[in-house]
């Protein structure tokens, strides 16, 4: 294969730096690979391979004749030219939230809901970071007996926002050791040596977006809205690497010795047995599986499961899931 014509859009970001890294690492057939960002990035040099790419002004025009283009900016710039795009051809990839519970677009993560590839129009939604992992970790179980229910508590890192999140928390880790005040923007408390349990704005249920997004997602990719999900989202002083603690009830009884081999089989997933083979963010930075650990019996709930759930967002979490579901459609 001669290779696809690739553009990403929103390279120099966190996520875009990313995919880039990971469109080299996985050897995508590449014939041509275009990177665009916003005016103050132009002529900024990414590295992909052995090659130095030079970062373009983001030019609708430009665009055309792309044969698969990844979206990693804000939604507003997917809402205005995704549909664009998709209608002359390209296959657009998008890691925005604008379009993942559009019915009409199919809301992916290849070792769950593939199949849901055959009904694209040329847009696909890559979910949130936090929805991937937990639907990577839960599906086989789901597969073996319906979840009825889950109760999930995230632990997510600074690297979700972003390089301000990153650039913040180094900047307030560094003052606060030296007894200097811990100021920042990004975050409306201190994220040094703190916890935030917000993550996005309210809604007026009380549950934050990334909560909702979390509950809303998870329904469609795997495909059952009857499934009682809550989720508490919470920033924690990390850098790379989101965590969950996710609790799950089963419509049947499963036996743990089990469930732990029916996880040890599924795709994507790095399980760890035993009480002291947990994982941790510090060892799974930089990996594109979900690590699983902790799995046992919950004496709380009626056929009760509880796991603990680590993946690196900026890979798994957005850029290898993106790459992932290009590999799916080019080998169709």
């Amino acid at each position: 294969m001669a290779g696809y014509r690739v553009a990403v859009v929103g390279a120099t970001g966190a996520v875009g730096r990313t995919l880039v890294q990971v469109l080299a690492e996985r050897s995508f057939p590449v014939s041509d690979l275009k990177l665009y960002a916003t005016e103050r990035s132009v002529g900024t040099g990414i590295r992909f391979g052995n090659e130095l790419l030079e970062v373009r002004r983001l030019d609708e025009g430009e665009l055309d004749g792309t044969e698969f283009a990844f979206f990693c900016a804000t939604a507003e710039v997917s809402r205005r030219l995704a549909p664009r795009l998709a209608s002359r051809g390209t296959v657009v990839i998008d890691k925005s939230s604008h379009f993942r519970m559009d019915p009409g677009v199919p809301l992916i993560v290849p070792e769950v809901n593939a199949e849901a590839l055959r009904h694209h129009a040329g847009i696909i939604s890559s979910p949130n970071c936090s929805t991937i992992q937990v639907v990577v970790a839960v599906n086989p179980i789901h597969l073996m007996s319906p979840v009825r229910r889950m109760v999930v508590a995230t632990y997510q890192a600074v690297s979700g926002t972003g390089l301000d999140g990153v650039d913040e928390l180094s900047r307030q880790s560094r003052a606060a050791l030296e007894g200097a005040e811990a100021s920042g923007s990004v975050y409306p408390r201190r994220i040094a040596f703190n916890v935030i349990p917000q993550i996005d704005a309210f809604e007026p249920s009380g549950f934050t977006g990334e909560e909702m997004k979390l509950v809303r997602e998870t329904r469609k990719i795997m495909g059952d809205e009857g499934i009682k999900i809550t989720a508490t989202c919470v920033r924690v002083p990390v850098f790379h690497c989101h965590s969950e603690a996710v609790i799950l009830e089963t419509r049947d009884p499963l036996d743990a010795n089990e469930v732990l081999e029916q996880l040890e089989k599924a795709p994507g997933v790095r399980l760890s047995r035993g009480e002291s083979g947990y994982h941790t963010p510090a060892e799974c930075a930089g990996r594109d599986e979900v690590f699983v650990s902790r799995v046992r019996q919950d004496p709380c709930l009626e056929n009760g499961l509880s796991m603990w759930v680590v993946a690196d967002n900026l890979r798994k979490g957005a850029a290898t899931n993106a790459v992932q579901i290009a590999e799916c459609i080019a080998g169709r």
